[in-house]
């Protein structure tokens, strides 16, 4: 009979919500698709495409769980690969999200593929945490997100490869010219 691993473990809401707020040192997040159809941003995400002012206290909560773990010492990291022209999405991004999580003290930064191609890196989304725990973020084509799910006992040194190779190829999100 073969074996085919441990059953797939997902995580929801205060279960997930814990991996990003408990992490001891560092995390490090990978995003991959050029369209993230998120529930919680459709209202804010509408509000941008019609040319509306971005509202006081843009992301406030977030911000402040990022200046908590600034404060504390701990790095979060992200590498947003993307492809000009730059989908609606990401210009939402652009504008409304990553300013606000760069002055808030995550190291945002860009990986344009458009003219070098893909240095290597997965088509995976994935957040990894003190350098030891994976988390995949599964998406489905128009960026609904399916599952978030840990990954058991990871090739721990291909994500660090990866995370390397994104940051050897990225650039500041304040110093990326769209």
């Amino acid at each position: 009979m073969p074996e085919f691993g441990p059953e797939p473990v997902y995580l929801e809401g205060d279960q997930w919500k814990a991996y990003a707020r408990d992490f001891k040192r560092s995390a490090f997040r990978l995003e991959v698709h050029q369209t993230y159809t998120m529930p919680g941003e459709s209202e804010t995400f509408h509000s941008f495409l019609a040319g509306n002012p971005m509202p006081e206290g843009f992301n406030g909560s977030w911000h402040k769980t990022l200046r908590d773990h600034a404060t504390a010492g701990r790095t979060m990291t992200r590498a947003k690969i993307v492809r000009r022209p730059l989908t609606p999405y990401s210009r939402y991004s652009f504008a409304w999200g990553i300013p606000g999580n760069v002055a808030a003290g995550e190291d945002y930064r860009i990986i344009d593929v458009t003219e070098q191609g893909n240095p290597g890196l997965p088509e995976q989304d994935f957040w990894m945490f003190d350098e030891a725990t994976v988390v995949h973020l599964n998406y489905r084509p128009d960026g609904t997100q399916i599952n978030r799910e840990l990954i058991q006992e990871p090739d721990i040194e291909k994500y660090l490869a990866w995370r390397d190779l994104a940051l050897e190829n990225a650039v500041p999100f304040s110093a990326y010219q769209t």
